[in-house]
C-alpha cells in the first residue's frame, strides 16, 4: 500500500472515529470537567442559591476558613474514622489467608462473607441503625450478656446517642478531654465501616494476590526450617505490599470523601455534630444554608487534602517501606 493510500485511509478513519468518541467526550465536558470548572469559578465568589446576583471575593471563603471552627471540627471528624483503616486492612488480610486454604465449599465462604459489599446502602445504615440501639439493640444484648456473665459493672455504651468516642476529643473543640472517653456515635459508624469492609473489594484484592505468590517461593522458605509466621513475613508479606499499597492510597481517597450517607440516614450529623464530615459539611453549606461559594471552597480544600495524601503516599508508601 503506498503511503497517499495509507493517509487516505486514516484521513477516512477518523470521522467515524470522531463520532463514536464524541458521545463520550460530550457527556465528561457537560458532566464533569464543567461542573469542576464551575466549582472552582464559584470558590471565590459569594454565590448563594437565594440570590441571583453574586460578587467576585477572591480568597475570602479560603480565608474564613481558617476562623471557621466548625470546619476544623468537622475535619477531626472526618479523620477519625481512619482508625478503623488498619484494623479493616488486618481483618481483610486475615479472612484472606483462610480463603486461600485448599477447603471444602471455598466459594460458598467467599460469597457469604462478600454478601455485605452487595447490600450496601440506605438498607444496610438503617439495619446497622437497629443493631446500635442502646435499648433494645443486639449488639448492647450482647455485651450486656457478656458483662453478666463475666460479672462486671460497666455501663453499656449509648452508641448513636452519645458523643463520648475512643480518642477523648471535646465534641465542641478541637483538643482532649477525658471525661468524653468511651464509646459513642462516631465509634459506632467506624464499627459499621470496618465489618463492611473486611469482607469485601480490600479481602477480594488480597485473595487474588495470594493467589499469584508462586507456591515454590513458601516451599523453599520451609525447607529453610522457617516456621508459618517465618514465611509469612519474609515471603508472603513483601509480595503483597504492591496491593497493600494501593489498599492504603484507595482506602484514604475514600475516607476523606466518605462519611456522607451514613450521617445523613443514621445520625443527622448528630449527636452534638459529632458525625459531621467535610462531606456532609460541604451538603449543608451548600444545599441547606445555599451558601455555593462557600461549599465550593471547603471541597477544593477537600481536593487539596486528598491530592497530599495521595502524592505522600505514593512518596513514602513505596513497597520498600511497606516491607520494612
Amino acid at each position: 500500500m503506498s503511503a497517499g493510500s495509507h493517509r487516505r485511509r486514516e484521513k477516512n478513519d477518523l470521522v467515524p472515529a470522531v463520532l463514536f468518541l464524541a458521545p463520550n467526550f460530550i457527556g465528561f465536558l457537560v458532566f464533569t470537567a464543567g461542573p469542576v470548572f464551575i466549582s472552582l469559578m464559584s470558590s471565590f465568589t459569594d454565590r448563594s442559591l437565594l440570590t441571583p446576583q453574586w460578587q467576585w471575593v477572591g480568597f475570602r471563603n479560603y480565608q474564613d476558613m481558617e476562623t471557621d471552627s466548625l470546619f476544623w471540627i468537622y475535619l477531626v471528624n472526618t479523620a477519625y474514622y481512619f482508625i478503623g483503616l488498619p484494623i479493616s486492612m488486618i481483618g481483610s488480610l486475615f479472612l484472606a489467608s483462610l480463603l486461600h486454604q485448599r477447603i471444602r465449599a471455598g466459594a460458598v465462604f467467599r460469597t457469604l462473607l462478600f454478601l455485605p459489599s452487595f447490600t450496601a446502602g440506605v438498607a444496610l445504615m438503617l439495619l446497622w441503625k437497629q443493631l446500635l440501639n442502646p435499648d433494645f439493640g443486639a449488639i448492647n444484648a450482647m455485651l450486656g450478656s457478656a458483662f453478666e456473665h463475666l460479672h462486671l459493672n460497666i455501663g453499656l455504651p449509648q452508641w448513636l446517642n452519645s458523643t463520648h468516642n475512643l480518642m477523648a476529643i471535646n465534641p465542641e473543640r478541637v483538643r482532649l478531654d477525658p471525661p468524653q472517653f468511651g464509646l459513642g456515635a462516631r465509634d459506632g459508624l467506624m464499627l459499621m465501616g470496618i465489618w463492611t469492609g473486611i469482607g469485601g473489594g480490600n479481602m477480594l484484592l488480597y485473595l487474588a494476590a495470594l493467589t499469584n505468590i508462586p507456591e515454590e517461593l513458601s516451599e523453599a522458605a520451609a525447607l529453610d526450617g522457617a516456621g508459618a509466621w517465618q514465611s509469612f513475613r519474609a515471603v508472603t508479606w513483601p509480595q503483597l505490599a504492591p496491593t497493600t499499597f494501593f489498599i492504603i492510597v484507595m482506602s484514604c481517597i475514600g475516607g476523606f470523601q466518605g462519611g456522607f450517607d451514613q450521617a445523613r440516614v443514621m445520625t443527622g450529623g448528630g449527636p452534638a455534630k459529632t458525625t459531621v464530615t467535610l462531606a456532609y459539611y460541604i451538603y449543608q453549606k451548600a444545599f441547606e444554608q445555599f451558601q455555593l461559594g462557600y461549599a465550593s471552597a471547603v471541597s477544593w480544600v477537600l481536593f487539596a487534602l486528598v491530592l497530599a495524601i495521595t502524592l505522600l503516599n505514593w512518596r513514602f508508601g513505596n513497597s520498600e517501606d511497606l516491607v520494612s
